[in-house]
């Protein structure tokens, strides 16, 4: 699990929403099959990622918990390779559970913000 400084808080995810407009306008989205990156990038020196998972990925909150979990499983790789100042959130768009297909889209997303 990641620690609970290196994730995203309530306040900060309704401020990622605000900010990623779906056109784009100052926060960015990143789409992969199973995942999407919602981000913006901080002033801060402090990395904070955080992962979602929708009811209607997963209707019980057994199963959320588990692709949660999952997330920042594959997340512990790769969050030093993560630029500065990026507040972002991972949103599972549908149930994976594969630890290896999620770091490589982990890995995937990136290669796409550096």
């Amino acid at each position: 699990m990641l620690p609970k400084k290196n994730r995203v808080t309530t306040k900060e995810v309704e401020k990622i929403f605000k900010v990623c407009p779906p056109n784009g306008e100052e926060g960015k989205f990143v789409v992969s099959p199973n995942l999407t990156f919602k981000y913006f990038k901080n002033d801060d020196r402090e990395k904070k990622i955080s992962f979602l998972a929708p009811k209607n990925v997963a209707k019980l909150a057994v199963q959320r918990n588990f692709l949660r979990r999952r997330g920042y499983l594959a997340l512990q790789k790769t969050i030093d390779q993560f630029p500065a100042g990026v507040r972002g959130v991972f949103i599972f768009k549908r149930y994976q559970d594969d630890v290896l297909v999620l770091e490589n889209e982990i890995k995937n997303t990136l290669s796409k913000i550096n």
